[in-house]
């Protein structure tokens, strides 16, 4: 009974949820400069996982440089996790992991906020914490837990002027913090492809407005999301992955990966290639940077070409 009283309430938000009216408008956030750089090249740390995840989270950080070069004692840092759904990673993200990286930001001396707001038919994003042990996961370390939608006036208009969205309702909680690190899972998509940190950010926008993403041009408009902003960290869960389907449930694979970033198109695109060399049906282009997504990040400057990355291992 329960089951089908969330469906109906998730249909429900999904069919009235509208976007604010009368809220600023405001300029996307300053450019976040990638500080995991080595001459001049993007890094993409990759560590398979032995079963610790929080050594690998630490060896993938390490691989880049150390935390310290992007988050700093006192910074107000808006976690972004994939909590679309309250499917089991890597439907959502674990909360084992998330716990880690929530651990370490804090042990950085970072003032940490976890913010998402789930997808439609899966909304109030509260029920989506409460399935998944949330709630008590941010009361045990201390950490703020934001469901976006909860907080009418937490929105600002960003004026992005891109060739298919113009301007984003987005949360003002993330829009005034002072770093973001994203939590993607790595997935395909029955729609969009490909589920990764470029995806992640339709978490970000006012649920009002999400219906229209999917009329046309979703691949373009999902990457055009992230003129709002950049992550300044992108820590990536691979130790599990649909390799079909998606973003809930789908075909399942192991590659026991951890990938690491200041890069929206060059973990992106590695992450493809993972899921790439795997036998099964999806709608992903053989060549990751022909993926609607990549290309329209690179057209927009969110990311590195071809030749502008290093995996380190």
């Amino acid at each position: 009974m329960a089951g089908f009283v969330d469906k109906v309430v998730g249909l429900y938000h999904f069919i009235s949820d509208r976007a604010p009216k009368n809220i600023p408008l405001v300029e996307p956030k300053p450019r976040a400069v990638n500080l995991w750089c080595t001459n001049g090249k993007a890094l993409v740390a990759r560590v398979i996982n032995d079963g610790d995840i929080r050594v690998s989270i630490d060896k993938a950080i390490a691989l880049l440089g150390h935390l310290g070069q992007a988050i700093n004692r006192g910074d107000r840092v808006l976690v972004k996790p994939n909590f679309n759904s309250p499917d089991p990673f890597p439907g959502s993200t674990d909360p084992v992991f998330l716990r880690a990286v929530l651990e370490l930001l804090l042990e950085a001396g970072a003032r940490v906020t976890v913010g998402e707001s789930s997808g439609g038919i899966w909304r109030p994003s509260r029920n989506v914490f409460r399935k998944l042990g949330i709630f008590e996961l941010a009361h045990h370390l201390g950490v703020e837990l934001v469901a976006f939608e909860d907080k009418a006036d937490d929105w600002v208009r960003i004026k992005i002027d891109g060739d298919y969205l113009k301007a984003v309702s987005m949360p003002r909680s993330a829009y005034e913090a002072d770093k973001i690190v994203y939590l993607p899972c790595m997935k395909t998509h029955n729609i969009a492809r490909f589920s990764g940190d470029l995806k992640l950010a339709v978490g970000f926008m006012h649920p009002g407005e999400r219906r229209a993403l999917h009329a046309r041009y979703l691949e373009q408009k999902v990457a055009e999301i992230s003129l709002c902003w950049q992550p300044n960290l992108i820590v990536m869960d691979g130790r599990k992955a649909f390799v079909s389907g998606g973003p809930d449930k789908g075909q399942l694979a192991e590659p026991r990966l951890v990938l690491a970033s200041g890069d929206l198109v060059a973990i992106d695109v590695e992450a493809m290639k993972v899921l790439l060399t795997y036998e099964a049906k999806n709608k992903l282009v053989a060549d990751p940077w022909q993926s609607p997504q990549i290309a329209t990040a690179l057209k927009h400057g969110l990311g590195v070409a071809e030749s502008g990355y290093v995996v380190v291992e």
